[in-house]
C-alpha cells in the first residue's frame, strides 16, 4: 500500500535537522509523496529550492492567514509573480484561507479571494485553511467561485458543510484529529463521506495524534491516521489506500 501526505510542513524548523531520517522512515512504511504548502512569501520562495533537493516533496505557494499581520500587498504580488514564474514546479495555491481566531477578517477575506483568482488563472487546486470561518469561506466562494477544486485542510465541520465543499469540487483532509475520542463529530463525518472525497494528511510538525501529545508530529505517522480511518470505514484497507492514493495523485497531478 502506498500513501500521499496531502499536507505537511516538512521545511519547518522542528523537522529540518532530521528530515532525511524522517523521510526514510516514511518511505519504509509506504509514503511516496508529500505536499508541502507555502505560508509566507519568503518561505514560499524557499520551497522552490527545497523541492529540488527533495523530489518526493511537491510544493504549493501561498499566504497562511495565521500570519495575516505580516502579509502586505507586496507579499501577495510576490506570491503571484512566483506562481507565474514557477507554474510547472508547483501543484497548488496555498496554504490560504480564513482563520476566525486571527485579526483583520476583512483583509483575510480579500486576500483569500485573490488566492482563488490566482488558482483559477493558473488552473491549480487550492489548499484551504479554516478555523471558525466556514461562513466566510463560503462568502469568498460566492465572490469568486473556485474552478479547480482543492482540499479543505484539517476538516472538522458538519456533514452539511462537508457536502457543501464536495459540491464545490473539494476534497476533505483528515489527520490526527480522528485519533481522539472527543472528536466524535469529525469521526462520524469521515466514517460516512464518499471515500473519493477524502485525503490523508499529518500537518507535521503540528497536529499530533492521540498518545503523542506534546511531541513533534512526524511524517511516518500518516500510516497511523490511515489505520484510524480504516477503523471508521466499511471498505477494506487495501481499497481505502488505493482510493486515497489515486485521489491525491489526480488532484495534485503527481
Amino acid at each position: 500500500m502506498y500513501f500521499v501526505d496531502s499536507h505537511c510542513h516538512l521545511d519547518f524548523a522542528e523537522l529540518k535537522e532530521g528530515l532525511d531520517h524522517h523521510l526514510a522512515q516514511a518511505h519504509d512504511v509506504g509514503i511516496r509523496h508529500f505536499i508541502v504548502p507555502g505560508v509566507s512569501s519568503v518561505q514560499s520562495a524557499s520551497l522552490i529550492e527545497f523541492a529540488k533537493k527533495y523530489p518526493q516533496c511537491h510544493i504549493a505557494i501561498g499566504l497562511h492567514p495565521y500570519f495575516i499581520e505580516q502579509h502586505n500587498e507586496q507579499a501577495f504580488a510576490d506570491i503571484k509573480a512566483l506562481a507565474q514564474q514557477y507554474r510547472d514546479d508547483i501543484v497548488a495555491i496555498g496554504e490560504c484561507g480564513i482563520d476566525g481566531t486571527c485579526p483583520n477578517l476583512d483583509y483575510q477575506l480579500e486576500l483569500f479571494v485573490e488566492h482563488i483568482r490566482l488558482s483559477n488563472q493558473l488552473t491549480l487546486p487550492l489548499i484551504v485553511h479554516h478555523r471558525q470561518s466556514h461562513h466566510l469561506i463560503a462568502q469568498a466562494f460566492k465572490l469568486v467561485p473556485p474552478k479547480h477544486g482543492g482540499v479543505i485542510h484539517a476538516f472538522s465541520g458538519s456533514m452539511q458543510q462537508a457536502q457543501y465543499y464536495i459540491k464545490q469540487g473539494f476534497k476533505l483532509g483528515v489527520g490526527g484529529t480522528i485519533s481522539y475520542e472527543r472528536a466524535n463529530k469529525t469521526r462520524q463525518v469521515f466514517a460516512q463521506l464518499p471515500l473519493e472525497s477524502v485525503l490523508l494528511e499529518t500537518d507535521a510538525p503540528s497536529m499530533p495524534l492521540s498518545g503523542y501529545q506534546g511531541q513533534v508530529n512526524v511524517p511516518k505517522r500518516l500510516v497511523e491516521v490511515f489505520r484510524h480511518l480504516c477503523q471508521l470505514r466499511s471498505e477494506s484497507p487495501e481499497h481505502i489506500a488505493q482510493q486515497l492514493y489515486s485521489s491525491s495523485c489526480t488532484l495534485f497531478r503527481i
